[in-house]
């Protein structure tokens, strides 16, 4: 696991632990991929519905979008530990 994918999935672990704003900081150093799609699911959380599926959309991840949160960073989280 590169040092990217250890920062992402330490976001992964803030944000199911309710700490969106550090997990925000954490993925907005990325622009695309899994830091994206991360990107997408705390603007879900907080109800920015539309900046939510911008991120969406720049991760190639729309079929997520009605996904419920916790379930898709559980989802997130498996793929980087796999990956």
């Amino acid at each position: 696991m590169n040092a990217q994918q250890n920062e992402l999935l330490h976001a992964v672990e803030l944000a199911l632990d309710e700490k969106w704003d550090a997990a925000h900081q954490i993925v907005q150093q990325y622009e695309d991929g899994t830091a994206a799609w991360i990107h997408a699911v705390l603007h879900k959380i907080e109800g920015d519905l539309g900046n939510a599926r911008y991120w969406y959309h720049r991760a190639n991840q729309m079929k997520h979008v009605s996904d419920e949160p916790r379930a898709e960073l559980a989802v997130i989280q498996a793929e980087l530990t796999v990956g």
